[in-house]
């Protein structure tokens, strides 16, 4: 399938934007992921592999609720109006050893939902919505290590090495 996702959360098709979100909120509820980890579009009359620069999703906003540490819930909207609460079922994830920004911070990421075998379908999130997560950090302890971190659903999510 001629699609394309872009780092920034555009959709492409046949190289062009696709402008009408209903139409990119529609596709977006058919993308799968399947055990290798290659991303499918699956709609009514046709499957087909397609291309995703990063992540199929960005997280653009963030809400919290309840009290601060344990008790918050931290959730995101998603560039595609979905919202998803950290927790269990949707884990903040951040790759420690792998710096890939100018700053070299680790880019977080949150579990949208789960692919075939290992591979999730993820939401980066955006530089602003990581901004205001940082400023809900913690000291935490993660496999020994100290850590900055934040809480939701009574899960604790690593965000950055604590020098």
């Amino acid at each position: 399938m001629p699609f394309l996702i872009q780092r920034d959360g555009t959709w492409l098709y046949q190289g062009s934007p696709i402008r009408r979100k209903p139409m990119v909120c529609l596709f977006s509820s058919m993308l799968k992921r399947d055990v290798e980890g290659t991303f499918w579009l699956e709609t009514p009359a046709e499957s087909g592999s397609i291309q995703v620069e990063d992540a199929p999703f960005l997280a653009v906003e963030l809400d919290f609720r309840g009290s601060c540490g344990r008790h918050q819930t931290l959730c995101f909207r998603t560039n595609v109006d979905e919202v998803i609460c950290a927790g269990p079922d949707h884990p903040l994830e951040v790759d420690w050893d792998r710096p890939c920004c100018e700053d070299h911070a680790s880019i977080p990421y949150i579990v949208i939902r789960w692919g075939e075998g290992r591979f999730p379908l993820l939401a980066r999130l955006a530089r602003p919505v990581y901004y205001e997560l940082a400023a809900l950090a913690v000291p935490g302890h993660v496999e020994g290590r100290p850590c900055l971190g934040v809480w939701s659903q009574d899960c604790f999510f690593p965000l950055a090495r604590q020098p």
